[in-house]
């Protein structure tokens, strides 16, 4: 079982037992006390909060990113959100922090570090162009509103980043942070579609543009600054601001028929999907919570498909859900199963020494994304691969 991302490694010679950490895990069960030490008991649960080390009082945690079999790639940046190159910044899920909490916080505190530079507000280029409208970007694009900046924001797709991309009333869990111009945002628990509809009306009280599908495809230098290529034109910045998120472009299977129109690679509304026999691929949360929301529509026919012998990657609470459905008759599991090949009728799948084919009206490949590491290197972005460091 590997977490995520960031999460605690515990030192037992300065662990006291208290369980202070335990009790301070906004998820159920990660950390326990095990013979009067802490240990992490259920590292895929975690979601890289932090509070356990807060809580801590002889400081036995420490957070890290990775596991020694694991690596993740983290951009190495600095205490004020700049990277190895001059003027470009990163900020939120990206640097290895995927709390909206955090996220928050972080694109404000970019914004101020950037709001310092120098030649801010001189000559007639924008003071930052801000790629990316998720919590982090809309949070940093206040904060340049707020300061009275020049700054432009861009997002390929839509407004919310990764949280866009959950499904249909998936419960999102964040805390109390100051979003500038508005105030401290108190959400505790909340729907994706109430979360999303009150980004929507701030974005709309604050009178904040956001240029919505447009596409950055190149940052250059130029003199102090930077020249944005976009899908749709160029700006000149003083700095650039990412704010763009670990997910990338989504993973593909590579397999043929894959071009159809019936592939998509996120849920949208599990009910655009009633009476359709569906294939759902991944293992992860999305994946599972897709499968488990479709089966509920009147008339589908659900199968999940996972590559490897076991959900270790997902939450309890949603491997508990896929149970429930398989013992209602609702969703097929194939674990230990890969997608051969697609066609316009079937899908053809491989599990042990058997070819499965099977009826299909729609795919959703919940594979994961592949990170913009190519891209953050490209603008000499230095990125390092975390095995279980900080």
């Amino acid at each position: 079982m590997e977490p995520a991302s960031l999460h605690p490694v515990i030192d037992p010679l300065a662990c006291i037992g208290c369980g202070a950490c335990a009790k301070a895990c906004p998820e159920d069960q990660v950390l326990g006390v095990i013979d009067g030490k802490a240990e992490l008991v259920n590292p895929s649960h975690c979601i890289g909060h932090g509070a356990c080390r807060t809580a801590c009082p002889t400081r036995a945690l420490t957070l890290v990113f990775g596991t020694e079999k694991r690596g993740v790639d983290i951009p190495n940046v600095r205490p004020n959100f700049e990277t190895n190159v001059p003027g470009i910044f990163i900020a939120g899920e990206l640097g290895g922090m995927g709390l909206i909490r955090n996220a928050i916080e972080q694109g404000r505190q970019a914004l101020d570090s950037i709001a310092r530079l120098d030649d801010i507000g001189n000559g007639s280029d924008l003071d930052v162009v801000i790629v990316g409208a998720g919590p982090s970007g809309l949070s940093a694009s206040l904060a340049a509103k707020e300061k009275k900046l020049r700054f432009v924001t861009l997002e390929q797709d839509s407004l919310g980043g990764t949280v866009a991309h959950y499904p249909r009333g998936k419960i999102v869990m964040t805390a109390p942070a100051r979003l500038p111009l508005v105030g401290t945002v108190k959400f505790r628990e909340t729907t994706k579609e109430k979360l999303l509809e009150f980004w929507s009306s701030v974005v709309s009280k604050t009178r904040l543009k956001i240029n919505f599908g447009e596409r950055v495809e190149q940052v250059s230098p130029n003199g102090r600054g930077f020249v944005v290529q976009t899908s749709q034109g160029q700006y000149k910045a003083r700095s650039v601001l990412l704010t763009i998120g670990r997910r990338g472009m989504p993973r593909k299977l590579g397999v043929p028929g894959e071009e159809l129109p019936k592939v998509t690679y996120r849920l949208i509304d599990p009910e655009q999907y009633r009476g359709q026999r569906v294939l759902v691929v991944g293992g992860g949360d999305s994946a599972l919570e897709a499968a488990v929301s479709i089966a509920e529509q009147p008339g589908t026919a659900v199968t999940l498909s996972y590559r490897s012998a076991a959900f270790n990657r997902a939450k309890e609470k949603n491997r508990q859900r896929v149970r429930d459905a398989v013992d209602a008759g609702r969703l097929q599991v194939l674990l230990e199963s890969t997608v051969k090949q697609l066609t316009r009728e079937h899908v053809e799948l491989e599990q042990a020494d058997r070819r499965l084919r099977l009826e299909n009206d729609a795919v959703i490949v919940n594979a994961g994304g592949i990170l913009p590491t190519p891209f953050l290197k490209k603008l000499g972005i230095d990125v390092e691969t975390k095995f279980g460091t900080r």
